[in-house]
């Protein structure tokens, strides 16, 4: 009886009554499956009174305080589904049969609990001891009760739990009156900070803390903002994203302050968008942070529908006559039309993301929102009547989607992207997994691309072949990543029909000494099965006969890749 008195908080605690049914039209039209066995006119009804009775059960049977009680009931809609399951419907009699069903059947109160704070199946079984059914039972239901006691949402509870089970509910109390009373802040901002940032709680966080109170006091972000929980914690999250990219806590308090319109005039989604959108030129994270920081202008700017002439674009932004020729002339298939939602691919693609990166950071932010382009201007005629013949086809739509896949990527709307296109065979989600693959295997971005405009049919494979013949290449033939830059071809092989028992009899005959020339893999690989025997033969009399003996030469290489999936080329 003591352990229940001990639970019982302040009348402020009864405020905190947050319901996933917030109202019976709510609570129909976000109904677990298990409700649909009730009729729908009856089912609103039929859940407040579920709801009401499992709220008087756990205050009045269970001597839970009645806050609890009511949060419980509320926010656990598919435990209380399975209890309704279990009871045959009829609405003169369904409120008693409910009430007697909870007299004779006790609930497992955990199970209610868990899901009425937001655990996650996975998180109940590493947090909740097993077997256990009673809340009373459980010894960290003090720190649940401490922090609703608190004013901290119910439903958010779960996110804070999971980290701070093994804390007393006195040091939690200590902890954030010491956070209010050093750093000024309100209870709705300290609850919020919590939600978001649980680390303060338990460890040292002097840095955060102090870059908050420079952006919520100093520079009094809070006038802006509503004051309650919800608004405050789309606050804390938005200026989660940029310690998430790594910008180190306690250095931007000032560069968050003279940029707080960001936090109150953007969504987390359009943030995260944008933050997204300028990773993308693979520059240090945080770089991309305090550059977003020290300029928020870029957050207003469409960065998605716009045109650009490459080449044009490359000239706005300061690349000289020279520059530009060299780039054309080395990466033919980037120039040409496209949309400014790729060009971070763009950059990457002509290797200059670190320029791009240091002229968005050095520049005045409007150069980017000022470049406008021509309606004839860098317009390729051989792309445009490849697009029109496109369009006719039955299977336009798929063809379109590879096209903005290579477009995405960084090619140009030229003939190098048509060409491309018509020796893909995969669907652009294919190939983009494809095209990932080849980066994570340490391929370089503008190297890749170039592979991709030499031998297309690369990307016809799967990720695992890819990654097989990749592995092959550099630890069995001794090469490197940079080969493939020369020979792109070397992926569109058979692996064990083709390049592995080519490249093992060639080495046999070096080791023999019979060879004492040292042939390219190219050579190796690449020529034809009567020009291979030809050149075997004329190393060594007994090669041909060993490679017709042991490493049968059926003929490896696939006109579109090997492994590959997927539809026909359009």
């Amino acid at each position: 009886m003591l352990l229940l008195l001990r639970r019982t908080t302040t009348t402020a605690a009864a405020a905190v009554v947050f319901s996933r049914f917030s109202s019976s039209t709510t609570a129909a039209s976000n109904l677990p499956k298990p409700f649909s066995q009730i009729p729908w006119k009856h089912r609103s009804k039929a859940i407040q009174e579920s709801q009401k009775a499992l709220s008087e059960y756990l205050h009045t049977t269970r001597s839970l305080p009645f806050p609890y009680a009511d949060n419980i009931a509320r926010n656990s809609p598919n435990s209380l589904s399975r209890i309704v399951s279990e009871i045959p419907f009829s609405p003169a009699t369904f409120e008693n049969s409910f009430q007697r069903f909870l007299r004779y059947h006790p609930v497992n109160e955990l199970e209610f609990l868990s899901e009425s704070i937001g655990l996650n199946s996975e998180e109940k079984i590493t947090i909740l001891p097993p077997n256990t059914f009673f809340l009373s039972d459980w010894k960290h239901f003090d720190v649940v009760c401490a922090l609703a006691g608190l004013g901290f949402p119910w439903i958010k509870l779960g996110s804070l739990c999971k980290e701070l089970f093994e804390i007393d509910q006195w040091q939690l109390r200590k902890r954030i009156a010491e956070i209010k009373g050093f750093y000024g802040f309100n209870s709705v901002c300290v609850i919020s900070i919590c939600l978001v940032f649980p680390r303060v709680l338990y460890d040292e966080m002097d840095g955060l803390l102090a870059d908050l109170k420079t952006l919520f006091l100093d520079y009094d972000l809070l006038s802006c903002v509503e004051g309650n929980v919800d608004s405050m914690l789309d606050i804390c999250e938005k200026i989660k994203t940029f310690y998430d990219l790594g910008c180190e806590m306690g250095k931007i308090g000032e560069l968050m302050g003279r940029s707080k319109s960001i936090f109150v005039e953007y969504s987390k989604e359009g943030l995260i968008s944008k933050i997204d959108y300028f990773c993308k030129l693979n520059v240090q994270k945080d770089r991309i942070g305090l550059l977003l920081l020290s300029r928020p202008e870029y957050f207003g700017f469409d960065l998605e529908s716009r045109v650009i002439s490459v080449s044009g674009f490359l000239k706005h932004f300061g690349l000289n006559e020279t520059e530009l020729e060299s780039l054309e002339i080395k990466y033919p298939h980037v120039f040409g039309r496209n949309k400014i939602a790729n060009m971070p691919h763009i950059m990457r693609s002509v290797n200059l993301g670190e320029w791009f990166f240091e002229r968005l950071k050095n520049e005045n932010p409007s150069l980017l929102d000022s470049y406008g382009i021509s309606c004839t201007e860098d317009l390729d005629k051989h792309y445009a009547d490849s697009l029109t013949k496109i369009r006719a086809k039955r299977t336009y739509a798929h063809a379109l989607k590879k096209l903005n896949f290579l477009h995405n990527i960084g090619f140009g709307e030229n003939r190098f992207a048509i060409k491309a296109l018509f020796l893909l065979n995969s669907s652009s989600c294919q190939l983009q997994r494809r095209f990932d693959c080849l980066l994570r295997c340490g391929i370089e971005y503008s190297s890749l691309c170039a592979m991709v405009k030499l031998s297309a049919k690369i990307l016809n494979q799967q990720e695992s072949i890819l990654e097989k013949k990749i592995r092959f290449l550099c630890s069995d033939m001794g090469s490197s990543l940079q080969y493939l830059d020369v020979f792109p071809g070397y992926l569109c092989y058979d692996l064990e029909k083709r390049i592995r028992p080519r490249f093992e009899l060639h080495r046999w005959l070096m080791e023999k000494g019979y060879c004492e020339k040292e042939y390219s893999i190219s050579t190796i690989i690449a020529s034809s099965e009567k020009a291979f025997v030809a050149r075997i033969s004329r190393i060594h009399e007994g090669a041909a006969k060993k490679w017709e003996e042991g490493l049968s030469g059926r003929d490896g290489e696939l006109g579109c890749g090997e492994g590959e999936e997927g539809a026909a080329a359009p």
